[in-house]
C-alpha cells in the first residue's frame, strides 16, 4: 500500500501531531492567582534557591526534547530541519503513546556541531532528557559526545542506541532458536555509519568477539585509507584477524548478518557461504538488504527487517519510549550501556515460551514494551549509581 496519498491528506487534516495542554483550572480569578501571578513567585523563589525544585514544580520532569538538524531524515537524507519536522512530531507521539512522556520538537537551522551543542545546552533546563534524532555522521557523534560531558541529564542518539538495544534484543533470541553463544559467533555488520557502529559496540560490550564492520567498499580494517575518526576506532576493536575484501568476500563462514546499510546488497549466494543456520536482520528501510523470502531460500534460519509487513520486526519504538521513561523515573543523569543492556534484555524476556524463528520479538504495539523497559532501566540505572532517585 503507498501510504503517501493518505498520510498528506491526515498530516493537512491533523496540522501536526502533537499539541500542548494545559493540566490546571484557568476558570476563576483563584484559578488565574493560583497558576499565574501572583502565586506563581513562590515555586519561582523555591527553584531559584534550588535548581534541582524545577523536577517538583514544572513538566521538567517529564519532558524531553527531540532534537534534530534535519541531515539524516528516514532514508531522505539532508533535507533540512523543516522538513523533518513531521517526523519529530511522529517521534514525540511515539513518547507520549507508549511511554507517557511529554516530548517536544527542536529542529535546529545549523550543521555545525558547536552551533548545535550550544543551542541544546542553552535550552536544556527546560527539559529531563535530550533525544537526539536523524542528525548524519559523523557529526551526530560529536554532538552526543559534547552534550553528554555538558549536561547533567540523559542525552540519547536514538538512532545509534536505540537501534543497537533492539538489535541485542533480537540477537538474543535469535541465537536461542539455532542454539548459538554470542561469545562464540562471527558477525557481520554492513553498514559503518551511526546505526553501525553503536550496534557493534553494544553487542561487543556483551560478549561479541569476532565481529567485522564492513562499508559500502567492504571489511573495515585497520590501516584501512579514508576511515572517519569513529570507523578508525572500530577498526583498532573489530576484525581479529585484519581481513580485507567486499561484504561477499568476508561473509564466508559467518553465522549472523547485521544490515543498516543499502537495499539489495546482500545476495542470495552471500548468505549460501554462510556458516549453518545463519542469522539474517537486514534494517534498511524501506527496502531490506535481502527480503525474508529470499533469504529463507538461500538458508537463513531467523530473518529479521525493519519492516511491519513481515515477522521479526525490528524497530526502535520497542527502545526508546521505555529507556526515557524508566531515566525519567529515577531522574538519571544519563544513559549508561547498562541500562541498555538492560533494556534489551527486558524485550527479549517478554517473547517467553513462544520464541520461534518467526518470533523473537514482541510486536512493536505491544503496550507491555516500555513498562517492562522502563522498570529494568530504572533498576539498572539505581544499581550503577545514575540515579538521583
Amino acid at each position: 500500500m503507498d501510504y503517501g496519498p493518505i498520510a498528506l491528506e491526515k498530516h493537512e487534516q491533523w496540522k501536526g501531531k502533537i499539541r500542548v495542554e494545559t493540566v490546571c483550572p484557568l476558570n476563576t480569578r483563584e484559578d488565574l492567582s493560583t497558576a499565574y501571578t501572583p502565586g506563581v513567585a513562590a515555586p519561582c523563589l523555591e527553584i531559584s534557591k534550588d535548581v534541582e525544585k524545577s523536577y517538583v514544580y514544572t513538566r521538567r520532569a517529564n519532558l524531553v526534547a527531540v532534537v534534530t538538524d534535519g541531515t539524516a531524515v528516514l532514508g531522505l537524507g539532508d533535507i533540512g530541519p523543516e522538513a523533518g519536522m513531521p517526523v519529530m512530531e511522529g517521534k514525540c507521539a511515539l513518547f507520549k503513546a507508549f511511554g507517557d512522556v511529554d516530548a517536544f520538537p527542536i529542529c535546529i537551522r545549523s550543521k555545525d556541531v558547536d552551533e548545535i551543542v550550544h543551542t541544546v545546552e542553552m535550552i536544556a533546563g527546560s527539559f529531563g532528557g535530550i533525544n537526539l534524532e536523524d542528525i548524519a555522521a559523523p557529526r551526530c557523534f560529536e554532538v552526543e559526545r559534547k552534550l553528554k560531558e555538558r549536561l547533567d541529564i540523559p542525552v540519547f542518539h536514538d538512532d545509534q542506541h536505540g537501534t543497537a538495544v533492539v538489535a541485542l534484543a533480537s540477537m538474543i533470541n535469535a541465537l536461542k532458536v539455532v542454539g548459538k553463544n554470542l561469545t562464540e559467533v562471527r558477525a557481520i555488520v554492513n553498514g559503518a555509519g551511526s546505526a553501525g557502529i553503536a550496534v557493534t559496540k553494544l553487542l561487543m560490550a556483551v560478549g561479541l568477539k569476532n565481529v567485522i564492520l564492513c562499508d559500502k567498499v567492504g571489511a573495515i580494517y585497520r590501516g584501512m585509507p579514508g576511515l572517519t575518526d569513529a570507523q578508525a576506532e572500530m577498526a583498532e576493536i573489530t576484525n581479529p584477524e585484519n581481513k580485507q575484501g567486499t561484504l561477499g568476500d568476508v561473509i564466508e563462514g559467518a553465522d549472523v548478518f547485521l544490515g543498516f546499510s543499502a537495499p539489495g546488497c546482500l545476495k542470495p549466494e552471500f548468505v549460501k557461504k554462510m556458516a549453518k543456520d545463519p542469522v539474517i536482520f537486514a534494517c534498511a528501510n524501506p527496502t531490506p538488504e535481502i527480503f525474508p523470502d529470499e533469504a529463507i531460500a538461500a538458508g537463513a534460519r531467523v530473518v529479521g527487517t525493519g519492516r511491519s509487513d513481515y515477522p521479526n520486526q525490528i524497530n526502535n519504538v520497542m527502545v526508546f519510549p521505555g529507556i526515557f521513561r524508566g531515566a525519567l523515573d529515577v531522574r538519571a543523569r544519563e544513559i549508561n550501556d547498562e541500562m541498555k543492556i538492560a533494556a534489551a534484555y527486558a524485550i527479549a524476556d517478554l517473547v517467553g515460551d513462544q520464541l520461534s524463528e518467526t518470533y523473537i520479538l514482541p510486536s512493536a504495539l505491544d503496550k507491555n514494551v516500555a513498562p517492562a523497559v522502563a522498570k529494568a532501566v530504572a533498576e539498572a540505572a539505581r544499581r550503577t549509581g545514575v540515579a538521583r532517585l
